[in-house]
């Protein structure tokens, strides 16, 4: 058992010497430890999110998702209940770096959140394009995000890109939260139909994958109420503990990146010789009503 006292909270560590990932060397102590030195980039990106959480059966080779908040949990720790069909669910909301630590107590490697915040379940904060690659290949990845961002800067919108810690990129666009995801998802789905449209032979929509025939696959369905993304800075029960990392689009052009280039074990340099790339990503936050005549006409010339 180890004792650690986070903010205000006096936190017992259960098992701290078990190895989480066992190709690394990497223990729960060491997890831990990294979501309590993270929280301070991190905790903004989760703030009053609901969470799913990846927990793990004592290491990477066994793991399990989870929605409901487990028994047990502390009244310290924020939830909230949501509507789901047939009933309701309460989620874990983690404000806090000694929620972050107590969840990583309890095995939970990876955090995915909603799209939208508690207080408006079903009006997302940001809309998002998961770029999902073949295989292991990444440059479809990188070449399809900037197409992508190439699109959207068109009809006048701004976005923001991250790895996942897994195969591919998210891109991602602040929202006013005026509308709710009924209207950002098809939204989302015609910015895809136009990337399609421009390179057929590389980029599809196609939800089935034996109909996309090795190319990059653009998902827009997280655009819906109750499902999520891995949040930035979450570490992936991957070997190397890979975890995903807020990029400069710029970044793109450095030929040794993948989606997992970073860890938890080489993050912390690349956040002292840079700021966060998404620091202050709300206060871009946009509205799509005002970008629906520019959406047309690029729709019309990908129809042409």
């Amino acid at each position: 058992m180890q004792t650690l006292k986070v903010g205000q909270r006096i936190l017992n560590i259960s098992h701290p010497d078990r190895v989480l990932f066992p190709e690394d060397g990497i223990t729960k102590a060491e997890l831990v430890e990294y979501y309590q030195r993270i929280a301070p980039f991190m905790l903004a990106y989760l703030k009053d999110r609901p969470i799913n959480m990846y927990r793990l059966h004592g290491s990477i080779q066994e793991g399990y998702y989870q929605q409901e908040m487990p028994p047990g949990v502390p009244r310290w720790v924020s939830r909230v209940e949501l509507a789901k069909e047939g009933g309701t669910v309460t989620h874990v909301v983690c404000n806090n770096a000694a929620t972050l630590v107590y969840l990583a107590n309890l095995d939970c490697v990876t955090l995915h959140t909603w799209l939208s915040r508690m207080d408006k379940p079903a009006h997302p904060d940001q809309m998002i394009f998961d770029l999902d690659p073949p295989e292991e290949d990444f440059e479809p990845a990188r070449q399809g995000a900037r197409l992508l961002k190439s699109v959207l800067n068109e009809i006048g919108l701004n976005c923001y890109l991250k790895t996942t810690g897994s195969h591919g990129l998210h891109v991602i666009v602040p929202l006013d939260r005026a509308e709710g995801f009924d209207s950002v998802r098809p939204f989302a789905k015609q910015i895809a139909a136009i990337v399609t449209a421009r390179e057929p032979g590389k980029y599809t929509s196609e939800q089935r994958i034996e109909k996309r025939k090795g190319r990059l696959f653009i998902d827009t369905l997280r655009n819906s109420y109750g499902h999520t993304a891995v949040a930035p800075y979450s570490v992936r029960a991957k070997t190397g503990a890979p975890v995903a990392a807020p990029l400069r689009w710029e970044e793109l052009s450095e030929r040794s990146l993948t989606s997992s280039s970073f860890n938890i074990r080489n993050i912390f340099r690349r956040l002292a010789q840079t700021d966060d790339a998404w620091k202050g990503i709300q206060r871009q936050a946009m509205s799509l009503k005002s970008h629906r005549g520019r959406l047309e006409e690029a729709l019309k010339e990908a129809a042409g």
